[in-house]
């Protein structure tokens, strides 16, 4: 037996090596595919950027999903996005996330992250979420990391966060970004209490009608929800890559207005406080991620 397994295990290292870039080759090729399929609706969109929005409900999960071209080299995104302390530098951007640590662990990095909802939140009183960090593809024609957390606030759970890239004509970049958590009855629950009260007005992305004067009509709802929380996702990420062009020490801040000033392009569906109660809010927040709470 020892000499079968001594014979067969580098015959599937070796085979485990082949299907992997094999696998990449197919998921790059899906994925400009994709480009291609929605090449108009990155030309002419209500935007005003390269960017699609979609979102989907099912009985017990919801997912959202943001495809867009950035103006950002392919290199410059996969080598950022492949580290995991990055992606706490991203995550911290959307206002209600409070913390963001990354630490290594036997099965391999994970994401330490708080959600919250006011600003003044003491972070001892945000939800826990645990995301293990997976890169799952770092090619010379495409990237893919996933992130996930088991359980979420308020009987939610199964939180996935995927993004993909593949490199376009004049230094640019094609990025699909996921977010989907699933739910039970309580979670339903929660949802429902939340659009019934402070959601009842909050709108989406995906237009899904007009009114008498031809101004678009936006979708409402869970589907409304899943789409600020991905598109929030997806402007930190632009920010970030944005803020790699400015000096390190100025870095943090490039991030800290990038965001925000991108979230006011999107007012009636992003705004949640002004800008001075945002930049001071973060500013002391990412301080607070350079520490491991206990």
């Amino acid at each position: 037996m020892k000499t079968c397994l001594h014979r067969v295990l580098p015959i599937l290292l070796c085979l485990g090596g082949l299907l992997l870039p094999a696998a990449a080759k197919a998921d790059a090729a899906q994925l400009r595919a994709r480009h291609a399929e929605l090449r108009e609706q990155l030309r002419e969109n209500h935007f005003g950027r390269a960017l699609h929005i979609d979102s989907a409900e099912h009985p017990d999960a919801l997912r959202g999903e943001v495809v867009a071209v950035l103006e950002h080299p392919f290199a410059t995104v996969s080598n950022a996005l492949k580290d995991p302390a990055h992606w706490c530098d991203i995550l911290i951007l959307p206002f209600n996330t409070k913390y963001c640590h990354a630490i290594r662990s036997d099965a391999g990095p994970v994401l330490q992250v708080r959600i919250g909802r006011r600003f003044d939140q003491a972070v001892e009183q945000a939800h826990r979420l645990h995301f293990s960090w997976r890169n799952v593809a770092a090619q010379p024609d495409y990237f893919e990391a996933r992130l996930a957390a088991p359980t979420g606030p308020v009987g939610t759970r199964d939180y996935r966060i995927t993004v993909a890239a593949v490199p376009l004509e004049n230094n640019r970049t094609f990025l699909q970004l996921s977010y989907s958590y699933g739910f039970g009855n309580m979670g339903r629950m929660a949802m429902q209490m939340y659009l019934s009260t402070v959601g009842a007005d909050k709108i989406g992305f995906t237009v899904v009608g007009r009114d008498a004067e031809g101004r678009p009509q936006f979708i409402q709802g869970v589907r409304a929800a899943v789409e600020r929380n991905t598109m929030r996702y997806y402007l930190a990420i632009d920010a970030f890559l944005d803020s790699l062009a400015a000096p390190p020490a100025q870095r943090v801040e490039r991030r800290i207005q990038q965001w925000f000033s991108a979230t006011e392009r999107f007012p009636r569906q992003l705004r949640e406080m002004d800008r001075n109660t945002y930049a001071e809010m973060k500013r002391a927040e990412y301080e607070r991620q350079q520490t491991l709470l206990q």
